[in-house]
This record gives C-alpha cells, sequence and structure tokens, in this order.
C-alpha cells in the first residue's frame, strides 16, 4: 500500500533541498513595498551564485523604484506544497555596472544578457538573511533553515 504522508524532514535535508532548488530554479516572486505606493509582487527570473539571489528588471519599474527607496524585499518560489520563502536587503546594480561573473551566470542560465538590450536594466542582488522552508502542516515547526544569513545545519 502506498502512503502520500508527509515524512518530516530534518533541518539539514531542508537546507540541502532550498539549496538545490535555488540552483536549478528559474522563477522566483519578488515583493516589495514603498511608503506611498504600496506592496508589489512579481515574478522574474533568478540565478544563484551559491550566496545570493540575482534578478533583473526594467530600470524605470516599480520594482526598481520600490527597492532603491525601501530594500527589504521578500523572495518566495513559486510552489505551495513545498514552500522557500527568503528575507533580505535588495542591492541595486545598473546593467553597465553589475559584475560580470553574475551578469554572465544569469545570461548563461537563460540565453539572455540584459546588458545587450535597448533600454536601460537593473539587476538586483539580495543575500538571504532568514530563509524558511516547509512542506505542509508538519514541517511547520523549525521552518527556519537560515538565520542572520547563517544556514541552520
Amino acid at each position: 500500500m502506498e502512503t502520500t504522508e508527509i515524512v518530516r524532514r530534518r533541518t539539514a535535508e531542508r537546507v540541502r533541498d532550498v539549496q538545490e532548488r535555488l540552483a536549478t530554479e528559474r522563477d522566483v516572486w519578488l515583493s516589495t513595498a514603498h511608503p506611498e505606493h504600496g506592496p508589489h509582487q512579481v515574478p522574474l527570473w533568478f540565478s544563484w551564485d551559491g550566496r545570493a539571489v540575482w534578478m533583473c528588471t526594467g530600470a524605470t519599474s516599480a520594482t526598481a523604484r520600490n527597492v532603491r527607496e525601501e530594500p527589504r524585499v521578500r523572495l518566495s518560489l513559486p510552489d505551495t506544497f513545498d514552500v522557500v520563502l527568503l528575507q533580505g536587503e535588495a542591492e541595486c546594480f545598473p546593467d553597465q555596472e553589475v559584475p560580470d561573473d553574475a551578469a554572465e551566470a544569469f545570461a548563461d542560465k537563460f540565453g539572455w544578457d540584459p546588458r545587450g538590450e535597448e533600454g536601460p536594466f537593473l539587476y538586483v542582488r539580495v543575500v538571504p538573511r532568514t530563509v524558511r522552508a516547509w512542506r505542509g502542516e508538519r514541517e511547520l515547526r523549525g521552518r527556519v533553515v537560515m538565520r542572520d544569513g547563517i544556514w541552520l545545519c
């Protein structure tokens, strides 16, 4: 008989699973806020360099405006069963000032290099300070897998 019961993962397993997803997934939801315009959420492509999430958006977008005004952001991977939430501060890099290794990794992953586009783009780097991960209610306890920028394993 097959079981569909969720087995509670240890913290080290959750950390490994989160790191693997960050290395392989394509999309992330970025949530920003502006004191006058309120919350804003968009899906973006991202790359993970082992320490930070790198995204790119139009330099004049609401996302760019918001992270310049209020750099505290939340990120989430798009899976409601295998939840991964990241929290940190955004650092902005105009497309002509982004570190080459970050821009090249982004271009290699997506086959698209925003630095060659007509309009200006902004690279957004987020080093997570807190990461939460859980699968179902059984994993709500112990869902914090990174605290103060340190993986808890």
